[in-house]
């Protein structure tokens, strides 16, 4: 098992990484939640594959006294819906300050399990033990919580740190082929943004990551964990502008969830195409290299993901869903582009027809 610790201003949590660690969950949860009351929210995937296995850990003396809340999978119910649901049922059970959500399943779940900790009563204690590839490099660390908005995605939400992270490799063994490659999306980004050398091990290990090779998983979520904690502690909240640079490619990829309607596309497949229009773009922009730019292109294409944007949107309605991104300062929409693989930034002045060209 690796551990790793989110390091923050007034306060830390373990990320755990490793196989066989859902049946020590308990342990791990005991030590970082308050009290002996705990919801588990999951979805009905995952559920039938890992609930028995995390309750059976939840029950070993000091036991938990559990209630679950199962949701239907997929991001078309990450919505305001499904997070009144998940408060209702924690009312009707009586679950008070010192009870505790426990995330149990990917991006959407933990996004809907994080939000609703954060908002019921003010805020009650949280873990992840995420089951996807994408969750357990991203989402699940970091503490951003929300729903989607039809007119825009994670546009409701709050940020709100887990008490720790459970990442049982064991779980990513079920994952679905098109679920786990686009994990690698976000895997890819983080070498993008901020460590060059990391792009380039991924490009030399994409089939051992394909594969799901055990020490090449195992490295590549670790580093991707060590890069994500090192720019929360930074910016937790992002005022200062550097956590928005985890946000490279996502502004054309909410844009594109946003506009063919959530769930069309899985979030990892829209991020390694906006990976690829952000370095089209830099490259347009004379600010990357063209030779790296097609580089960009040919690691998220052999990952079998797309890097076209959809057809059925059009350049306009793309521009329009991007005006609406959380980043947007002043009314001027802000990407994240490259000078090159590992050096990223926020722009605040991109012409809207350099855009316009590289969606065309």
């Amino acid at each position: 098992m690796k551990t790793l610790t989110v390091e923050l201003a007034d306060r830390r949590y373990p990320v755990h990484i490793g196989r066989g660690l859902l049946a020590g969950a308990g342990g791990c949860l005991r030590e970082c939640l308050p009290g002996r009351r705990a919801v588990v929210v999951t979805d009905d995937v995952v559920a039938p594959l890992y609930l028995d296995a995390l309750l059976r850990a939840l029950a070993s003396p000091p036991a938990f006294d559990t209630v679950v809340i199962e949701i239907a999978h997929g991001e078309e119910h990450k919505n305001l819906a499904t997070f009144e649901r998940i408060c209702t049922r924690m009312l009707e059970c009586g679950i008070g300050r010192d009870g505790a959500v426990v995330a149990l399943g990917g991006g959407v779940v933990g996004d809907l399990a994080g939000f609703a900790a954060a908002a019921y009563q003010r805020g009650v204690a949280f873990a992840q033990v995420p089951t996807t590839l994408l969750a357990q490099v991203d989402s699940a660390v970091g503490g951003k919580t929300g729903v989607n908005h039809a007119l825009g995605k994670n546009m409701i939400g709050a940020f709100h740190q887990p008490c720790c992270v459970v990442s049982d490799l064991d779980t990513l063994d079920t994952l679905p082929a098109r679920h786990y490659t686009a994990g690698l999306a976000e895997v890819v980004k983080y070498g993008l943004i901020l460590d060059a050398s990391f792009f380039d091990w991924c490009g030399r290990n994409l089939d051992a990551l394909l594969a799901r090779d055990e020490q090449a998983l195992t490295f590549a979520i670790h580093r991707s964990c060590q890069i994500k904690a090192a720019v929360v502690a930074d910016d937790e909240l992002e005022r200062s502008g550097r956590r928005a640079l985890l946000n490279l490619g996502h502004t054309f990829a909410h844009a594109i969830e946003t506009g063919l309607g959530h769930g069309r596309w899985l979030h990892g497949e829209a991020v390694g195409c906006g990976l690829v229009l952000a370095a089209r773009l830099s490259a347009r922009l004379g600010l990357m290299d063209g030779a790296e730019a097609r580089r960009v292109e040919g690691v998220v294409g052999r990952l079998g993901l797309p890097v076209e944007k959809p057809a059925a949107l059009d350049a306009a309605a793309m521009l329009q869903r991007m005006s609406l991104d959380k980043k947007n300062l002043g009314g001027r929409t802000r990407l994240v582009l490259m000078r090159g693989p590992g050096e990223a930034f926020v722009s605040d002045d991109t012409d809207p027809a350099e855009v316009t060209a590289v969606l065309n």
